[in-house]
């Protein structure tokens, strides 16, 4: 059982890294395709500001996750089912230059494997696969609306400034901007990590129980229930954060640059001053979603509705919607196709394993 459970670790700080260079691009695309930064001081900029959300961010979206299914259709097999399924879709995705979710990528996978485990569909917490799906759709909208409405009061307000001396500021600018979304992008991706790790601990702790074995300290995991009844995680050893928080600034080091062409310049065509707009959209939408309502939101979603919103400011037409419409597809299949490849690895395992 802790021979299992090091390599369901091993396997989620894998897939914080792997989310890290995945999802470069939505901290860095912008920034790079205005060359206010060349794509080394990007990304170098962008995981400084990842591994700083560990002061900032608290843990309302690991707890979501880790509820994703209910915890009597846990056990480590599940976890790590959907943790392979959910680094796979992620590659695939990488791949090919698709800037899927790795937030619902992670969730689907959890759920599909859960749903195997237990041979029915009644193990999912409907209101975070429900909070979840919703937000799939609104999250876009969210930064697309923000995003239109701060290039129109930039523009109004600045359109009697002297252009060069406009844009050497936005660039500036850019830079804070980009900070922000940064800052919220290792907060909100890194607690899904924290979460299924969370998860694992909680799983290996009930089987030391049951089996009479002390908890060792760095495995213990201290449960408590909220004012609405609700458990939540009371303590998690500091090195679970921590861990996650440095790989997915590693992996943002790594880059992504195939997701970087699509969100930086595919979309629409950027200028420093719609950066600006597009980062500061972003990372309104990503606090006010992930922090105010506990609700693990995409990145992804999230700065591409916000970059197709400064788009739509110029004319409709500036958004190449082909690319969007594709975009969207991904993320529509993304946690049904990730359920399907947990549920498959997941059958596997009980081939090579009967007793899971």
């Amino acid at each position: 059982m802790l021979t299992l459970l090091v390599i369901i670790i091993i396997l989620g700080l894998a897939f914080d890294l792997i989310n890290g260079f995945h999802d470069a691009a939505n901290s860095i695309a912008t920034v790079v395709s205005t060359k206010v930064l060349t794509p080394f001081q990007a990304v170098v900029w962008a995981a400084v500001f990842n591994f700083v959300a560990f002061w900032i961010f608290d843990l309302k979206v690991a707890n979501t996750v880790a509820k994703t299914v209910h915890s009597d259709s846990i056990n480590l097999y599940v976890i790590f089912a959907g943790l392979i399924a959910a680094i796979s879709w992620n590659l695939l995705t990488w791949w090919f230059g698709i800037p899927s979710s790795s937030s619902h990528t992670l969730i689907g996978g959890f759920a599909g494997a859960a749903v195997a485990h237990a041979g029915s569909f009644d193990v999912i917490n409907q209101k975070v696969i429900f909070d979840t799906v919703i937000f799939i759709v609104l999250a876009p909208f969210i930064g697309m609306f923000i995003a239109f409405i701060i290039t129109v009061l930039i523009v109004n307000l600045c359109r009697k400034a002297n252009p060069y001396h406009a844009d050497k500021w936005f660039r500036r600018m850019q830079l804070v901007s980009s900070a922000a979304f940064s800052l919220g992008h290792g907060g909100s991706d890194s607690q899904k990590v924290i979460g299924i790790i969370t998860a694992a601990m909680v799983v290996f702790g009930a089987w030391m129980t049951q089996h009479g074995l002390p908890i060792p300290a760095w495995a213990h995991i201290q449960q408590v229930v909220d004012a609405h009844g609700k458990t939540t995680f009371g303590h998690v050893p500091q090195w679970i954060p921590i861990t996650c928080y440095i790989c997915i600034a590693l992996g943002t080091m790594m880059g992504g640059w195939r997701i970087v062409k699509t969100m930086g310049t595919k979309i629409t065509k950027v200028t420093p001053l719609e950066g600006v707009a597009a980062e500061t959209a972003g990372a309104v939408t990503l606090y006010g979603v992930s922090q105010g309502l506990g609700i693990p939101v995409s990145t992804t979603h999230t700065i591409a509705g916000s970059i197709m919103g400064v788009g739509m400011t110029k004319r409709l037409s500036a958004v190449r919607w082909g690319i969007s419409i594709n975009l969207l597809w991904a993320w529509i299949l993304t946690i049904p196709v990730s359920g399907l490849l947990a549920a498959i690895v997941y059958f596997i395992l009980k081939l090579i394993n009967p007793v899971n």
